[in-house]
């Protein structure tokens, strides 16, 4: 153990300033602060203010995916232990655009580089009564300092994709030793269980707990609620709009040449389109150009005085937006599923209710892309053709689209419970 270890140590500080230079070149070409200071286990100042002297839990979430996954466990920790402080570290720079917007958590900081200094310095500085960890984030360091402090360490949420699972096999030696700090393992499947257990998990701390993304809000878009955020985005209430969520690389040219078809039969077809990484804003508007449309950025739609329309894509360059954009559609697509990227969370639009469609490529939401097509509540397209003739579908038929939309918040009605079972986790750890 302890050769494997220190080859860690030494392998990690050889990486390090590749590491550094990597996020110098993001911070720069984004233009956003690069935050070493954060990554080397430095709070600012207001933020070691609100925590000192406080009960503190901590959860760490990589990115935007993880960060909604944690919403419904931020609000059960939060109505569970009212007398703690919340820290919440993410990995990405939208990750915490996402998290500083939801304010679910009293601080929001980078989760430090996993290096000795840089993990006691955080640690040491927070004093956490318990760390939870979502999904499979296994960082030896952290999780070796977290338990010679004596800090309870859970993994909520915890998934291993099939196609994850043998590079995981082969690197058993690796993870056994850090899984076996964890005090509590929480995954979400019982394929997920049986995997992690087959690289080390310990067998009485491990458990099913089910998919925390399934306890989050749902309910039917009422018509005002609806009104009122089409009006927030200057869009008429009787033309139809489709929005395609976090779509990715090669996935928006089979989306455009299909909207661009439905327009022929559906001229008042308003498309909203939400590339998942909105530095890739110029890129998207430069193919919708050559596609023959006109583009309006959202984040130039308070400088607009006329209405949005079929002539115009909605290309949407900020964060945090998504939820309201698919509750003001008729239907909605989830992006990264028509390209091998693994897809991304379906639950959004059918807990709004909403008609929805995906493509393929759902490794990492095979779950449930499954659980949706079970329930009825989205339908699969293999490329492009098939998704203009399911969108023409939907749009002719409002009863088509309201059985969907009724199945998808079946769905989650019947599929909740994950995060009481998650909190039952952490009472082994902490008292209220």
């Amino acid at each position: 153990m302890l050769s494997w270890s220190l080859l860690y140590r030494l392998l990690t500080l050889i990486a390090l300033p590749f590491a550094l230079l990597y996020h110098w070149y993001r911070s720069v070409s984004r233009a956003r602060k690069s935050a070493f200071a954060e990554r080397f286990g430095q709070l600012p100042l207001q933020s070691r203010d609100l925590l000192e002297g406080q009960r503190v839990i901590w959860l760490h979430a990589v990115s935007v995916g993880e960060v909604i996954a944690a919403r419904p466990l931020l609000r059960g920790v939060r109505r569970r232990y009212p007398d703690h402080r919340l820290l919440l570290t993410v990995t990405t720079e939208t990750g915490r655009a996402i998290a500083e917007k939801d304010v679910l958590a009293d601080v929001v900081t980078y989760f430090p580089f996993d290096i000795s200094f840089a993990v006691c310095r955080l640690l040491d500085a927070v004093q956490p009564e318990a760390v939870i960890i979502m999904e499979t984030e296994i960082w030896p360091v952290f999780t070796l300092e977290a338990q010679r402090r004596k800090i309870p360490l859970f993994l909520a949420n915890g998934r291993i994709s099939a196609r994850s699972f043998t590079r995981y096999q082969r690197f058993a030696w690796f993870f056994r030793p850090v899984l076996q700090r964890f005090s509590g393992i929480g995954m979400q499947s019982g394929a997920d269980l049986e995997r992690i257990l087959a690289i080390g998990a310990p067998a009485e701390r491990s458990q099913l707990l089910g998919n925390l993304k399934y306890d989050i809000p749902f309910g039917p878009v009422e018509p005002e609620e609806r009104r009122q955020l089409r009006s927030s985005y200057r869009i008429p209430d009787n033309v139809p709009v489709l929005t395609i969520g976090s779509t990715h690389p090669g996935e928006e040219e089979p989306i455009l040449a299909a909207y661009r078809e439905l327009r022929g039969q559906f001229p008042d077809l308003l498309l909203v389109l939400v590339p998942r990484h909105p530095e890739r804003t110029a890129e998207v508007e430069s193919l919708i150009r050559q596609h023959g449309m006109t583009v309006l950025r959202r984040s130039q739609l308070e400088q607009q005085t006329a209405a949005c329309c079929a002539k115009t894509v909605l290309l949407v360059d900020t964060v945090g937006e998504l939820m309201r954009l698919y509750a003001l559609a008729d239907l909605a697509y989830v992006g990264g599923s028509l390209v091998p990227t693994g897809g991304h969370n379906l639950l959004e639009p059918a807990s709004r209710g909403i008609p929805l469609l995906f493509g393929p490529y759902m490794d990492n939401f095979r779950e449930i892309a499954a659980l949706v097509l079970d329930y009825g509540a989205g339908i699969q397209v293999a490329d492009n053709r098939e998704l203009q003739d399911a969108v023409r579908d939907f749009l002719i038929s409002p009863e088509l689209r309201q059985v969907i939309g009724t199945n998808g918040l079946k769905l989650l009605r019947d599929s909740g419970g994950a995060v009481e079972r998650h909190l039952e986790m952490l009472g082994q750890a902490l008292s209220p």
